[in-house]
């Protein structure tokens, strides 16, 4: 019987998230509501709180859930990365430009839910993902010990730094329709400025 409940509450739970990925990207964060999700996934309002703390909280599973689809391809690909720092990290921001461009309105609202004064504890903000971080944090140590970027760099602070300019290339997508490419070009020359003022 226990066996019965889980598979049932693993199932509301795919379909509760499959619904507010749509729902998210096709018509906004704001204008999703848990009713909608609800009727988009055919389950009670009361399931998907039996599931879920709150919407944000829905929003962070989705994005959570997606992320594997990423680190999928970063793996694949960063293994096979060569040339300059400013070379290996602005292909990773490229590929990830391009697997959020996929479904750019989703992205964009887990990037102003990330900003929100209500921003609930269960709300997993843009800018945590810990395995994203540390794979630019290696690469920039990797180029500190091959002398591209100076020992003296706050390696912190320049990661924190192309997050910012990543996260700020959005305003693009939303305001002008931008796409991967045209922020990617962008990010390029970001990335080039940054380490250009990090050179030993």
């Amino acid at each position: 019987m226990a066996s019965v409940r889980a598979t049932q509450k693993q199932s509301t739970r795919r379909k509760v998230l499959e619904a507010a990925r749509d729902l998210f990207h096709e018509i906004g964060y704001d204008e999703t509501t848990i009713r909608a999700i609800a009727e988009r996934a055919g389950v009670s309002v009361g399931s998907v709180f039996t599931t879920f703390a709150s919407k944000s909280d829905v929003l962070s599973q989705v994005m959570d859930d997606r992320v594997e689809s990423l680190f999928a391809e970063l793996d694949r690909v960063a293994r096979h990365l060569r040339g300059s720092v400013i070379d290996r990290v602005s292909s990773v921001f490229a590929i990830h430009y391009d697997f959020e461009c996929r479904r750019v309105k989703l992205f964009l609202a887990h990037v102003a839910a990330s900003f929100s004064p209500t921003l609930e504890a269960s709300t997993i903000p843009y800018g945590r993902n810990s395995r994203f971080k540390g794979m630019l944090l290696d690469m920039i140590a990797e180029a500190v010990e091959r002398g591209e970027v100076r020992a003296d760099a706050d390696l912190d602070l320049v990661l924190d730094t192309l997050m910012a300019a990543y996260a700020w290339n959005y305003r693009l997508a939303a305001q002008r329709r931008a796409d991967a490419a045209a922020m990617t070009a962008i990010m390029e020359r970001q990335v080039a400025l940054i380490f250009d003022g990090l050179r030993p």
